[in-house]
């Protein structure tokens, strides 16, 4: 009895002294996204931002695939030491679980320290097509059901389900074409190779301002101030299809609670940096600083909506 106690006690002693040293060496932080589009972008700004706070290097690593699972389940399976975290997102930890299987679970696997940030989606086509706004394209969509191709950032991701949604509630079918990343699928839609697409406004902005993509609507309940001029969805006509891409920072389960917490704190901090605002609002990306508690909540709504959605679409793991 006296020798338990005793390991208990030295065991608490450890863990004590390890968070207190945290971190000791450098922390990887993976995006399960290629680099160069939206979620590298947070993920890089995220990673200098924390060292600051940290003393130590956070390293970003890419690894991605599988409708982020590969890179989600990378974490999943690491050491729970607070020195492997992810930038995750719902397709990593909400959607492709549920639409198939994964060697990991999405929620349950991992400690979330926080919700970091969100991202709502623009609605751009290329301007050749002549559709000048969302009644428009509703109206073409409906007269030639299929005929319009849409691109996405990956089967599952934010950028598809968004566009579902909006399909469903506007009455309309479109082509999907799906691409490993938001890079490729803005090119296609300025190249002319897809008509529109749905997708994270920093990766489409820069073609906007040059005028090879046309803003049809911001799938926000709020106006970017980015582009004060471009309708919101709901202005637009299409009530109800709202959608955004969120960003977490976790751990895998397991990671000491104190560690977690003090994560979640040094993202609290991290918000008032005014060069990660900067970047942040140039991108126009909302920050968030979710406790783990909090985030906890966040991501398991969002798991039963994106349920409830993949199951009307019948994508849902059979």
């Amino acid at each position: 009895m006296l020798r338990s106690l005793l390991a208990a006690v030295a065991t608490t002693v450890i863990s004590v002294s390890a968070v207190a040293a945290y971190p000791e060496r450098p922390v990887v932080l993976v995006n399960p996204y290629a680099a160069g589009g939206p979620a590298d972008v947070v993920a890089r700004s995220l990673a200098r931002a924390l060292e600051k706070r940290l003393g130590q290097p956070v390293v970003v690593e890419n690894k991605a695939g599988g409708g982020a699972s590969i890179g989600t389940g990378f974490v999943a399976r690491a050491k729970p030491d607070g020195y492997t975290l992810l930038l995750g997102t719902s397709a990593g930890h909400v959607v492709t679980p549920l639409m198939q299987k994964t060697v990991y679970d999405g929620v349950k696997g991992f400690a979330f320290c926080s919700v970091v940030a969100v991202q709502p989606i623009m609605l751009v086509v290329n301007p050749s097509r002549g559709i000048r706004g969302v009644p428009e394209l509703i109206a073409r969509a409906k007269a030639e059901p299929g005929k319009l191709s849409y691109g996405s950032a990956g089967v599952g991701g934010a950028t598809h389900l968004g566009a579902e949604l909006f399909q469903q509630v506007a009455g309309v079918q479109l082509n999907h074409i799906p691409y490993a990343g938001a890079s490729p699928a803005i090119n296609d839609v300025v190249g002319g190779q897809t008509d529109l697409a749905m997708l994270n406004l920093s990766a489409s902005l820069p073609f906007i301002r040059q005028g090879r993509l046309l803003a049809l609507a911001y799938a926000s309940d709020k106006r970017s101030p980015l582009l004060p001029d471009v309708p919101t969805l709901a202005e637009a006509g299409v009530a109800g299809a709202d959608a955004a891409t969120w960003y977490s920072l976790a751990a895998p389960a397991g990671t000491p609670a104190d560690i977690v917490r003090m994560l979640s704190d040094t993202v609290r901090a991290v918000n008032e940096d005014p060069d990660y605002r900067r970047v942040m609002q140039e991108q126009a990306i909302e920050l968030m600083a979710l406790s783990p508690r909090e985030a906890d909540a966040y991501v398991a709504r969002d798991q039963a909506d994106m349920r409830r959605l993949l199951g009307t679409l019948g994508l849902l793991a059979k």
